[in-house]
């Protein structure tokens, strides 16, 4: 295979080129929820580039407003329909302002949310990316224009995405997109539609993009990472996940997110072999009771999920984990909430991700099963496992202290500028005295202290 590099349209460049058309009607981006939306905005901005709009970072100068939106969880959507009243405001000032909602809120609820937020001009989700210019247009004319037609091919495969972190630091690269796992709970399989994998060389030819542009980090995103599957085979993770490590061996590798029962041996073992790529698994897990993954549709149970953690330390030994908790799922017994606990210690998950059950509309869950535990119940159920969260790890923080790592250095510290944070290959934040070093450095860093959230320590010669 041969890969070529744009040199002469990098981000930056395109960027810059827009701002200079004065009459380029100016768009503004806000993205909630997870990373993949991230990667879906810098979609959005290249798409709207390439037709002649320029990209601005203050509100108050907008023509056009996109709020690219998550509806994993009930808070998320309704942190968006907050922003919606405050956003209404700026348009009663503004009357030519339009507002388009994007993503996964606007997948899963379709006409119904110009109904109900009359704010809205446009509604457009994840796989109509690329008819926002032709729905801007009908906003224009008065119309209300709405695409959320889910697709079983769109990758975006051939679109570069435009990058607005100055540092040039990590780079999000979508590898997949859909989800075809069905959890009972889950609402993603409605809002992103059916898995498909997009082409290798597509893949490999923007990592190699963001490698000339200076970044020092690569994200490969997929709502199930390890069902990456092109051409019935050719490539599979394992494979992309090699080929991409291959490109060049100063660049650190990613990848978010896996799922037990598709996550292989091969793919830790490829881990193992390679130095630039992380020694970081991101292993949801979601109860430790067998009872609430049956009835979760999981697909496998806590046994299984205990043997891969056992496959990781034995092929990688120190390799970090972490993993999605939920509390108070459906008909979640005490003893269930125990179960949880017990694999929380048996595991000892360097960090996660914890939340309280959110029911959410049309999903198998909520069409079968009650959201029966109390209030009361789910908030000391999530405070019992953040608590021992918390502690197991500060205890796996408390192991590092006196060993030296290699940490990319990612920005200036929220607590000092003084300090810089950064990430070690466990994914561990390192906060550390900037002294000579730049943003993008590699930098050896010793570590004399820590809390449960972060490692502290000084860069050594």
């Amino acid at each position: 295979m041969e890969f070529k590099v744009d040199k002469y349209k990098t981000s930056k460049q395109r960027l810059d080129l827009a701002d200079k058309n004065l009459n380029a009607p100016k768009i503004y981006i806000e993205t909630y929820g997870c990373q993949m939306n991230v990667a879906d905005s810098e979609i959005v901005m290249s798409v709207m580039i390439d037709e002649g709009y320029a990209i601005t970072d203050e509100v108050n100068n907008a023509d056009i407003i996109f709020i690219n939106t998550c509806a994993v969880r009930e808070n998320a959507e309704k942190r968006i329909r907050n922003r919606l009243v405050a956003l209404n405001v700026l348009k009663k000032k503004k009357q030519s302002l339009i507002i388009g909602l994007l993503g996964c809120m606007a997948e899963r609820l379709k006409e119904k949310l110009i109904k109900e937020e009359q704010i809205l001009d446009i509604v457009a989700g994840p796989d109509s990316y690329r008819s926002l210019p032709g729905l801007v247009k009908q906003a224009e004319s008065g119309s209300k224009a709405i695409n959320v037609l889910l697709s079983r091919e769109e990758t975006y495969a051939e679109i570069s995405p435009v990058r607005k972190d100055k540092n040039n630091v990590s780079a999000f690269i979508s590898i997949t997109r859909g989800c075809d796992n069905m959890c009972a709970f889950c609402v993603v399989p409605f809002t992103r539609g059916r898995e498909r994998s997009r082409a290798p060389e597509s893949i490999l030819n923007e990592v190699r993009q963001v490698i000339y542009e200076g970044y020092k980090e690569v994200i490969l995103l997929g709502q199930n990472v390890d069902k990456y599957n092109w051409n019935k085979g050719e490539v599979n993770f394992s494979q992309l996940l090699k080929m991409t490590a291959d490109l060049d061996s100063n660049i650190r590798i990613r990848f978010t997110t896996s799922y037990p029962q598709d996550f292989t041996d091969e793919v830790i073992q490829i881990m193992s072999e390679y130095k630039n790529i992380c020694k970081y698994i991101h292993l949801p897990v979601q109860s430790g009771s067998n009872d609430m993954l049956k009835k979760m549709k999981r697909g496998y149970t806590r046994e299984w999920y205990l043997n891969r953690i056992k496959a990781i330390r034995r092929i990688i030994p120190g390799c970090s984990v972490s993993t999605d908790m939920i509390s108070s799922y459906c008909g979640e017994t005490e003893k269930d909430h125990q179960d949880t606990l017990t694999l929380m210690e048996e595991v000892k998950f360097d960090f996660a991700y914890m939340f309280k059950y959110s029911e959410r509309p049309n999903t198998y869950a909520a069409r079968n099963y009650e959201d029966d535990i109390d209030e009361e119940t789910k908030k000391r159920r999530l405070n019992e496992i953040i608590s021992l969260q918390q502690k197991l790890s500060l205890e796996s923080n408390q192991k590092d202290i006196g060993k030296i790592f290699e940490v990319l250095v990612e920005g200036i510290s929220k607590k000092s500028e003084e300090q810089y944070f950064g990430r070690n290959t466990q994914h561990k934040v390192v906060v550390f005295s900037r002294e000579d070093a730049k943003i993008g450095d590699y930098v050896d860093v010793e570590i004399n202290t820590c809390t449960s959230a972060t490692l502290l320590g000084k860069i050594i010669n």
